[in-house]
């Protein structure tokens, strides 16, 4: 059965060995998380080039997402690595101390002392160690410390509600935009994004650079959920980054806000990725907790495009296990999914573009045929997009010469790239050998019927305008 919610897997220490990454792609992974946060240029070059080769190998494509490291909004190190806070001590954050201990802590982020005043709240560590601050003095923020606990060295710093005025890129990004066009990224991916601008302003840097990725933007700020629409406009994703939004506004808020972003992605014709800590506790175990298997099936049901591991492949013990069972998640809770209808507004949303018009008739037609495929042959990729945004639990198949389309429909949810390229630019021959290619690969039989959609003049990007019925086999008995 195929699998229509992508996996995302971030590479890491754990996943760097070339046979666990096969083994990791031959598990399921459709797109590999590249995490700037951590290693250099070089290391994430050869893993781009390990990732793509071994998926070559295989006769898969498999996308490559750099995920910006953003601002560090963290605090500096402590002369013996960590301290234990107690409830009610006073504790200072200090722009102008080099190595903390039981009483103080220098910052990352310099700008702290300007975003805070007597009553903010701090979180820290993803919101395990809470303070109340009590006075800005200088360079100093000092704090009550509320919720105690172990703090360690360069942990996360939040404040309850949002308000941190650091910039999403910083000159570290700059420079790494410029890595990510060079290695071609497939997706490029916005940390911190406080509105449509902090969007903008990577695109431009990327395309300065020739990168030709996609944007995702990481919702993961208070500012963020406020800015909402105008960012999924901005962006070609986003990207439901729970950890640090559950800390900014509160993780009982994470849940409506995850099905809210997924909807709004969806009706906006965008892809929607739902990360952070779904499989967590396969970092070191080989199986996952029940509630781990619920959290991913209703990302499934929610509609995401794609479900993100993160330290379970990066730096975990399990790997491909995590792949696996992510893998059989998914599965199951297609199995399950309401039977598709064409909703009221996706018939009366304008359509503005005839491409999109054939996009949405394929779909509305998928639904009241007993359709076995669509095949949408494409330049961008943008006609297999526009498809998949309404559920109809028919496959996708991307048929393009293009190698970069090819990357980039891995994280299309229900659509399944193809290396396709047809022999003759005749149309009924390239359609002929577009059912060929189906039928080669098991997707359809004699007597299916399949949806096609092309473009004329042929091979023009964005051209297409043409919606074929066909019954598997009839062209044959003429």
């Amino acid at each position: 059965m195929l699998r229509r919610t992508k996996i995302v897997a971030t590479v890491g220490p754990a996943c760097s060995d070339p046979k666990v990454m096969d083994r990791m792609i031959e598990a399921g992974v459709d797109v590999v998380r590249l995490n700037f946060s951590h290693g250099t240029p070089e290391e994430h070059m050869q893993r781009a080039e390990l990732v793509r080769s071994l998926a070559k190998t295989r006769g898969r494509a498999v996308g490559v997402l750099v995920d910006l490291q953003g601002p560090k909004i963290r605090i500096g190190k402590f002369k013996d690595g960590k301290v234990n806070l107690k409830d009610g001590e006073s504790f200072t954050l200090d722009a102008d101390c080099i190595l903390g201990d039981d009483g103080q802590v220098g910052l990352d982020y310099k700008d702290l002392v300007k975003d805070v005043s007597r009553g903010s709240t701090l979180l820290l560590d993803d919101g395990r160690i809470e303070m109340w601050v009590e006075e800005v003095k200088g360079n100093k923020v000092i704090c009550k410390v509320i919720r105690g606990g172990a703090l360690s060295n360069n942990k996360g710093i939040n404040r309850k509600g949002g308000g941190l005025s650091a910039t999403a890129l910083t000159e570290k990004d700059v420079e790494d935009i410029k890595t990510a066009a060079k290695l071609k990224a497939d997706y490029l991916a916005v940390s911190f994004p406080r509105a449509a601008a902090d969007i903008q302003q990577a695109r431009e840097i990327l395309r300065a650079a020739g990168g030709k990725a996609w944007i995702v933007a990481k919702i993961e700020r208070a500012e963020a959920v406020h800015a909402l629409e105008e960012i999924v406009d901005a962006s070609d994703a986003i990207m439901v980054a729970r950890g640090d939004l559950g800390v900014e506004v509160g993780d009982a808020a994470v849940p409506a806000l995850q099905k809210k972003m997924i909807r709004l992605a969806r009706a906006k014709n965008k892809l929607v990725i739902t990360a952070t800590q779904m499989m967590e506790s396969m970092i070191s175990s080989p199986i996952p907790t029940r509630a781990e298997v619920s959290d991913v099936a209703n990302a499934v049901l929610d509609g995401s495009d794609a479900v993100m591991l993160s330290a379970e492949t990066a730096a975990g013990q399990f790997p491909v296990e995590t792949v696996s069972a992510m893998h059989r998640v998914c599965i199951e809770a297609e199995k399950e999914m309401e039977p598709p209808t064409f909703s009221e507004q996706a018939i009366a949303e304008g359509i503005l573009r005839v491409d999109e018009a054939i996009a949405k008739s394929a779909a509305f037609t998928a639904l009241h045929l007993n359709v076995k495929a669509i095949a949408a042959m494409t330049q961008s990729g943008s006609t297999a997009l526009w498809t998949s945004r309404i559920s109809t639990h028919v496959p996708i198949y991307a048929l393009t010469p293009e190698v970069e389309t090819r990357r980039k429909v891995t994280l299309f949810r229900g659509v399944y790239p193809v290396n396709f390229k047809p022999s003759s630019q005749m149309r009924d021959q390239l359609l002929a050998e577009a059912e060929d290619e189906l039928r080669r690969r098991g997707a359809v039989r004699n007597g299916d019927l399949i949806l096609l959609t092309i473009g004329e003049p042929i091979g023009k990007p964005g051209g297409t305008n043409t919606l074929k019925i066909v019954r598997v086999g009839d062209r044959k008995k003429t």
